[in-house]
């Protein structure tokens, strides 16, 4: 029995519907990524301080790339640093996007989110030679700690009360850690074992574990909200189905295997 007229209409308006979604965004709309060297969740080949397109790697890049290939969103990828340049560069640029991003009371209003894409725990490290063990960060008021600006760390310390001094590098507070510039560098655990192990430094010792912080894809304020929400309903997927975006690397399953769907 063939449809009537009214039926053939009511399943073109549902039709219409279920497509209208990825019609909303501009037939070749493209977020411009960007990226740091912040190992192991996104890296540079021998860790190098820029790299573009396949040779970012990491375990938040392949969950990026996978949410963007299940949301139908083009993208063009770029590690580069410093940090602070293409965090502020992200806040003023229409089109882009940067990743891995702390939330952040400071930064909470300031971006579109995606995620979460991995967790880490922020560490508080002291140099072999120094005898710092604390309980909590009151107890590190007074010193001199290091940490990367606009880094999501450097921004809970000063919630906090403390003063972080920050530098554009992670490799520039480690340098000074290990000259006695520093008392204690924040920075984010496991990152800091692979730069320590890049320069060669032995015997950094964790003064303080405070805080465990989720990594998120932010995006300019005036990102589409369509295509902000085909990439957190992909990523919702991705973490539904337990998506092993360690693959490559299982011993760092660890780090996504917490996530959970907002």
């Amino acid at each position: 029995m063939g449809l009537s007229r009214k039926a053939i209409l009511l399943l073109s308006v549902l039709l219409a519907l279920s497509g209208a979604a990825h019609a909303e965004l501009p037939k070749n709309y493209q977020i411009i990524l960007q990226t740091d060297n912040f190992p192991p969740f996104n890296m540079g080949p021998a860790h190098k301080n820029f790299a573009r397109g396949d040779e970012v790697q990491g375990i938040a890049t392949d969950t990026v790339r996978e949410i963007f290939k299940r949301a139908g969103i083009d993208y063009n990828l770029t590690l580069r640093s410093p940090w602070d340049r293409i965090y502020n560069q992200t806040l003023t640029d229409t089109g882009h996007g940067l990743f891995s991003v702390t939330r952040t009371a400071q930064n909470e209003g300031l971006f579109k989110w995606v995620g979460p894409l991995a967790r880490y725990e922020s560490v508080l490290l002291a140099a072999a030679d120094k005898h710092i063990d604390l309980n909590s960060l009151a107890q590190a008021q007074g010193l001199e700690i290091g940490a990367q600006k606009s880094s999501g760390i450097s921004q809970y310390l000063e919630q906090q009360g403390l003063r972080p001094i920050d530098s554009l590098s992670e490799d520039e507070n480690l340098r000074k850690l290990l000259s006695g510039r520093l008392d204690l560098w924040a920075t984010a655990d496991p990152v800091w074992r692979y730069q320590a192990k890049e320069q060669g430094a032995e015997g950094l010792k964790p003064a303080l574990s405070y805080r465990a912080e989720d990594l998120y894809l932010a995006l300019h304020k005036d990102t589409p909200d369509e295509a902000v929400e085909r990439l957190q309903s992909a990523l919702n997927d991705v973490i539904g189905e337990g998506y092993a975006g360690c693959s490559k690397t299982p011993d760092l399953c660890y780090l996504i295997r917490d996530r959970k769907v907002p």
